[in-house]
């Protein structure tokens, strides 16, 4: 597969996520202020920080891995994204949508599985890709943790 096509879809993966996201998420909500919040979760400028932070370092990763690595490593790259991806979309649909606040801690358990050899490939085309890379797979991880926090109040 062409680098420069692995570059084209996982950007497109991306900003995909990015738009999408952001039409699911409704932070603004009644229903969503009126939740008990767990403890550990982040402030908002945190989340309004390490959100445009993890879309750039997923559109970087992108095209190292797309500039360096073996057409094996683009292609599980490409279906890692996208499967993570989906997700967490599926993650907010189920969370702001129907409120179905167990299910959508159990997406965002994939989304976080899924990413996992995102950050395996990231160390393998450079280490400190893997480094820069290692916020966005906290990040699934600490939120999956909230996801069940949510539920559990």
């Amino acid at each position: 597969m062409s680098r420069i096509i692995v570059g084209i879809l996982g950007t497109a993966i991306v900003a995909i996520y990015a738009v999408s996201s952001r039409r699911l998420v409704a932070t603004d909500t009644h229903w969503y202020r009126s939740l008990v919040k767990p403890v550990w979760q982040p402030p908002r400028i945190v989340i309004g920080l390490i959100w445009p932070y993890n879309f750039a370092m997923l559109t970087t990763a992108t095209w190292v891995v797309a500039s360096c690595l073996s057409n094996t490593q683009h292609l599980v790259w490409l279906m890692s994204l996208t499967l993570s991806v989906l997700a967490s979309l599926a993650w907010a649909w189920l969370f702001f949508n129907p409120h179905r606040l167990f299910a959508s801690g159990v997406a965002l358990v994939f989304a976080t599985l899924f990413a996992i050899p995102l950050l395996v490939i990231s160390f393998s085309a450079s280490p400190v890709l893997g480094f820069a890379f290692a916020p966005y797979q906290l990040w699934l991880v600490l939120a999956t943790s909230i996801a069940f926090g949510f539920y559990a109040q």
